[in-house]
């Protein structure tokens, strides 16, 4: 199960993401997170003392590994961020998720990159998530594997279909004003994607807050983080455990994974999303930037999900 931790830059997301993942890894199920914010701070939530490589740095090796021998991409230059797979392609399994590290915390870690010196003034943060939209689409994921992305802040992940890639979407709102207009903001745009969306509140103090959620958020509302010290020392870097956690915080933990695991695998809307968005982007860029006509590289014999791998 996939699933993405978005919000208002400050709401949490990023603590969300890490406390999230070590849960389910503590459940003794196997965790991917990805840090795909332009903010990279997950890797130390998690216990890392240093960045792992990042997938941006491997873009062409990424490229290459999963264009496989499908003849409709003669080239790691032929691929874009939306290039999705078909006949020949190589499919990935959870366990074949390249450029992954092991974290002290149980969850393994890929992360994006922060922008170079080569990229200021030159290029989008969008190049550096191409590499996570590329393998999300190539990956065949089972029940109780899960893959828990940091996305980048507020609307901005509209700008790629990487926000079509999951099972579940978590709002992270703090109650405020800020905090639910980007919620409002979320759910209009993703309206018409069929992008399961659900509302965490975070930093919640008394009842009043919970209230003034409902208030704006309804149904959305899943549950809500408390205002929590153990979670004040995980930010500051103090010793932290899960155990520290109050009571309500690992409840509403376990309401988000009961939440994403009853999702459906709907695999012929994540292949029917696929296909629009790359030719969304073949029309609006790629086509010129490769010289191709990329909505050749959509393959209509090919079924996504576990169909494909036993092919």
């Amino acid at each position: 199960m996939r699933v993405a931790f978005v919000g208002k830059g400050g709401s949490g997301k990023t603590t969300m993401s890490a406390l999230f993942a070590r849960y389910v890894a503590g459940q003794g199920s196997p965790v991917v997170a990805v840090d795909a914010d332009i903010n990279q701070h997950l890797a130390l939530v998690l216990g890392l003392d240093t960045q792992p490589e990042p997938l941006g740095a491997r873009l062409t090796e990424i490229k290459d590994l999963l264009r496989g021998d499908n003849p409709r991409i003669p080239s790691a230059a032929a691929m874009v961020k939306t290039t999705p797979p078909g006949r020949g392609s190589r499919l990935l399994t959870f366990e074949d998720l390249p450029y992954s590290v092991a974290t002290p915390e149980g969850p393994r870690l890929m992360v994006t990159g922060p922008f170079g010196e080569e990229d200021l003034g030159v290029a989008c943060y969008h190049s550096k998530v191409g590499a996570v939209e590329l393998l999300l689409n190539h990956l065949v994921d089972e029940a109780g594997e899960y893959v828990v992305v940091d996305m980048t802040a507020g609307a901005d992940s509209f700008a790629s279909g990487l926000f079509t890639r999951f099972d579940l979407t978590v709002l992270v709102a703090e109650p405020t004003r800020q905090g639910v207009s980007v919620y409002r903001q979320y759910r209009d745009y993703a309206a018409d994607f069929e992008v399961p969306i659900a509302v965490v509140g975070n930093k919640v103090q008394d009842p009043g807050d919970v209230e003034f959620l409902r208030e704006h958020v309804g149904d959305d509302l899943l549950t809500w983080m408390e205002h929590s010290p153990a979670v004040r020392a995980l930010e500051q870097g103090r010793p932290f455990e899960l155990t520290d956690l109050e009571t309500g915080n690992l409840d509403a933990l376990a309401v988000l994974l009961k939440q994403l695991d009853a999702q459906p695998k709907d695999w012929a809307r994540f292949g029917r999303q696929t296909a629009e968005f790359h030719l969304r982007n073949a029309r609006a860029w790629a086509n010129e930037r490769t010289g191709l006509d990329l909505a050749t590289q959509i393959d209509p014999a090919f079924v996504y999900g576990p169909a494909a791998l036993a092919q």
